[in-house]
């Protein structure tokens, strides 16, 4: 812990809370061996360059790994079969490979086998050369940031969601006008349970706008030029989760989105996805981010929206050291994990701002290297405007007196419709006039020894340490059958995409994983 901690924490406790993480991990790990998902193997193929959508608006990446699928051959990975086609026929790439199959002029399983080492080695080299081009656009990427500049954290993270991607561009440059500093597009409803990605720019959806990689390519541009333009770099933030939650990630990295919400159990919880499938998928599209350089946000909030905010804090708290865990075994660093934490006890409790701060002081101490991301108090919102501003007011306070690293900002009308543009820009100009007034307040402030703050804290610590035990002892499969996170109950062999996990079979290939997996970030 750092010498200027404020809550006097239990180093010890600390210790076994990570120790119990690592080993909850670890089962986690031991679990999802040897087993791939349908949109792990999309994935593999998007990255060597498959794309694009048949006249029956089938994603060529669906279209190649179902032929497999319906063969019953996809254990050994779509790697294997795309690097034997390539050998077969030296002429081929990937994209022409899916194409044919499309077209049913090709059946991968009827080609003559070459030797497996030579499989290997060929796709490997086709995969390396399209990984390297990918980070070189990343570098040249995080450059551009460096040379504009951005603004010092808390970083103002603005959600848009007109359902129009034409329309979130206009949004978009309008929070950009207005201060923020990472803007998310969130995705329509339900996409998290479409076991594809919809293909080309949309201008239709319900609640957000889908996540294509032409709806993310667009929303790059525009935030580019007007970045360019004012001589200040402006983040770009998807979704990354639900049955495609791999395939999001490769695309963030080809059209170079900063972040990415990429949570390891919230489709589990709050979408009905099967959990070895939902934590087998969040740790390839994990390892994504973290070799381009993708900061991830995960969403421990949203607990807090189905339970108790007191009662619960402390599962925030376990939560965030198993996601940080599992984010590290993936091979993402501190320094891009924006864990969780939110402001949602009810306004009237009395002493609720000290039992927010402590919370929020408490998670920035104990990940002191992640840039922790902390949302509005949404969940207790209602029609009374003036009261939900005040709220936020309070919100804001908290997050740059305990030096939060991304605060998605409240809105007047949060819980009410989709905010307007104006209405996030009133929730800018708070944020801006409370950071700006109290920017150095958590230097000035020393927390009572024994006092509320602190002993609420420590409070929370003991029982996210408890918890841990618990966990390790029982496994995270089975805790979640217990309903330990969000009052949410999930079974191992139930949830939707369950059909979609697939054993793999000895000679399987991933290069991407092999790739990645314990390597440096290229970026």
């Amino acid at each position: 812990m750092s010498a200027s901690s404020k809550l006097d924490l239990d180093p010890g406790v600390i210790a076994d809370c990570r120790a119990a993480a690592a080993q909850i991990a670890g089962q986690v790990g031991a679990e999802i061996d040897g087993k791939t998902t349908a949109s792990v193997e999309r994935t593999v193929a998007r990255l060597l360059g498959v794309d694009g959508a048949n006249e029956l608006d089938a994603p060529l990446p669906n279209v190649l790994v179902d032929h497999m699928r319906d063969r019953g051959e996809l254990g050994r990975g779509i790697a294997y079969w795309l690097g034997n086609a390539l050998i077969d026929d030296q002429s081929r790439t990937p994209q022409r490979i899916a194409e044919a199959v499309d077209a049913g002029e090709l059946d991968l399983c009827a080609l003559p086998r070459a030797q497996e080492d030579a499989i290997h080695e060929r796709i490997t080299r086709e995969c390396e050369r399209r990984l390297s081009e990918i980070a070189a656009r990343m570098a040249t990427r995080r450059e551009l940031r460096e040379r504009l500049g951005e603004s010092p954290p808390p970083l103002r993270y603005v959600l848009t969601a007109t359902g129009n991607v034409y329309e979130d561009v206009v949004h978009s440059l309008a929070v950009a006008e207005a201060g923020g500093d990472i803007v998310a597009v969130i995705r329509s409803t339900a996409q998290s349970l479409l076991d594809y990605v919809p293909y080309g720019p949309t201008t239709e959806g319900y609640g957000g706008t889908f996540a294509t990689q032409a709806n993310f390519a667009i929303m790059r541009a525009a935030l580019d030029e007007w970045s360019q333009a004012n001589g200040r770099y402006v983040r770009l933030s998807s979704f990354c989760s639900g049955l495609c939650m791999p395939e999001i990630a490769a695309m963030g990295a080809i059209e170079g989105y900063d972040n990415m919400v990429n949570d390891a159990l919230y489709g589990i919880l709050y979408r009905d996805i099967n959990p070895v499938r939902g934590l087998i998928d969040q740790r390839v599209s994990r390892m994504i981010n973290g070799w381009f350089g993708v900061v991830i946000n995960t969403g421990e909030d949203n607990y807090l929206r189905t339970a108790d905010a007191i009662e619960a804090a402390p599962s925030v708290t376990a939560s965030q050291f198993i996601n940080r865990q599992l984010a590290l075994d993936s091979g993402v660093p501190d320094g891009q994990i924006a864990l969780g934490d939110a402001f949602e006890i009810d306004p009237p409790i009395v002493n609720g701002l000290l039992f927010e701060w402590a919370q929020a002081q408490l998670t920035r101490e104990l990940f002191p290297d992640c840039p922790v991301k902390y949302m509005p108090p949404t969940r207790h919102m209602d029609g009374n405007l003036f009261r939900t501003h005040a709220t936020d007011s309070l919100f804001n306070l908290v997050t740059i007196a305990t030096g939060q690293g991304i605060q998605t900002i409240g809105v007047p009308t949060e819980g009410i419709f989709t905010p307007h543009v104006h209405d996030r820009v009133i929730g800018l100009e708070n944020v801006n006039y409370v950071f700006d007034s109290a920017r150095d307040l958590g230097e000035e402030i020393e927390l009572k020894r024994g006092g509320i703050i602190q002993t609420r804290a420590q409070e929370v610590l003991a029982g996210a340490h408890d918890l841990l035990e618990r966990i390790a002892e029982i496994g995270l499969f089975a805790a979640l059958g217990e309903g330990v996170f969000g009052d949410v109950r999930r079974q191992i062999n139930d949830g939707r995409g369950i059909e979609g996990i697939v054993q793999t079979d000895t000679g399987y290939i991933n290069p991407v994983s092999e790739l990645m997996q314990g390597a440096p970030s290229r970026v």
